[in-house]
């Protein structure tokens, strides 16, 4: 094992006693993270340490299931094993980059050379740590990362874009292709959380809650009632891009 910390629990330790706000993402839900490593044991403990921050941690333990997990759970930081057992891992960055361009991603290496860590950096990496590690440096440094890309993305300014769709959360402004499209607040705020979570299935009791503030009881059926008005304004005349899944919710993507 190349871990030196004591507990998962330790591990937390410091951000219990600090501001736990890069527990949470801008929609209230939990931050992501995707563990990639092909060392079964070690991704398990890195995985427990990490949900023990309030985060929701997804594993994979090679290149291929790294890039599906990328694209169904879309991570927020991922952490990323240099050896794996398909691919090299500065490789799958830069298809990881193609995916989710703007992710950082931190570097488990087992070599400490420093043309090995100028490689992984160059590669595009944002920060690495080298085996044997602690796992209170390991968070650390994600916890920077995460703020770091939070402060990017605030001074990026406010809007929000999807394919041809992009809403502006400062001025409410909503445009699909060019073209302005009006809506209501309550529309408004169901697209919002919808855009923060392309790609993603979002169930009817997550969007009453993030949506309403609170739970409609019987009358969840609201929510289809107000995807429908947000179909009429979005995907009228053209490529659907809010699509339902049966038994599950609704997500938004691109149009084909």
């Amino acid at each position: 094992m190349t871990v030196t910390s004591t507990t998962p629990a330790r591990a937390a330790t410091g951000a219990r006693r600090g501001t736990r706000a890069e527990s949470r993402r801008t929609d209230g839900t939990a931050v992501r993270v995707l563990v990639v490593d092909d060392e079964a044991s070690l991704a398990e403990l890195l995985s427990l340490a990490l949900r023990y921050e309030g985060w929701t941690v997804r594993s994979a333990g090679d290149g291929a299931t790294a890039l599906r997990a990328a694209r169904e759970f879309r991570p927020d930081v991922v952490l990323l094993d240099v050896t794996l057992p398909d691919v090299d891992g500065l490789s799958l960055l830069g298809s990881l980059r193609r995916e989710l361009p703007g992710v950082p991603v931190l570097f488990l290496t087992a070599k400490d050379a420093v043309e090995d860590r100028i490689a992984g950096l160059t590669a595009g990496g944002d920060d690495q740590v080298t085996k044997p590690f602690s796992l209170e440096e390991v968070v650390a440094r994600l916890r920077g990362l995460i703020r770091r890309s939070d402060a990017a993305q605030a001074r990026s300014g406010s809007l929000l874009t999807v394919g041809d769709l992009t809403l502006d959360e400062d001025s409410h402004e909503v445009t699909r292709g060019g073209v302005s499209i009006h809506l209501t607040a309550t529309e408004f705020e169901l697209l919002r959380y919808l855009m923060r979570n392309p790609r993603r299935v979002l169930s009817k009791a997550q969007i009453l809650d993030r949506v309403w503030s609170y739970d409609f009881g019987g009358q969840a059926n609201v929510v289809e009632l107000y995807i429908s008005y947000l179909r009429r304004k979005i995907d009228a005349g053209r490529s659907p891009m809010i699509h339902t899944r049966r038994g599950a919710g609704y997500l938004l993507k691109p149009g084909e």
